[in-house]
């Protein structure tokens, strides 16, 4: 029983969370067009304040911990990512082309095959 009670009161942490984040960055939206007498430059502080803070409390969530860590996880793991040298990658684009090229051929091929058959010989069309 007292895990669950836990688990309901994170759960209402991240809710209530999330809610303030979202109230911040409408706040910051708000807040753009609300002091439309002000310079641009005032305007343009009051939504980047607003979306930042909202952001920034969202990250301090659970759901913004762990969406920290899959950010660092996924980017190590670009780290590991072994690249085709560019000798590899020429060759390996041009069987591409090639085979896009003989593909095309063979379609060609066949297109005007199936119209030969249909309209010169089953239709007589000339």
């Amino acid at each position: 029983m007292a895990n669950s009670s836990i688990k309901t009161v994170s759960i209402i942490k991240n809710r209530l969370l999330l809610a303030l984040s979202i109230l911040l960055i409408i706040a910051g939206i708000a807040g753009f067009y609300l002091l439309e007498m002000h310079n641009w430059y005032v305007r343009s502080l009051v939504l980047v304040i607003g979306i930042a803070t909202g952001i920034a409390v969202e990250l301090s969530s659970t759901l913004g911990k762990s969406f920290i860590a899959f950010s660092k996880d996924s980017y190590r793991e670009i780290n590991k990512v072994v690249w085709p040298s560019r000798k590899e990658a020429v060759q390996t684009t041009m069987v591409v082309f090639g085979f896009v090229l003989l593909m095309a051929i063979y379609l060609w091929i066949s297109d005007k095959t199936i119209e030969w058959v249909i309209f010169s010989l089953i239709l007589g069309w000339k």
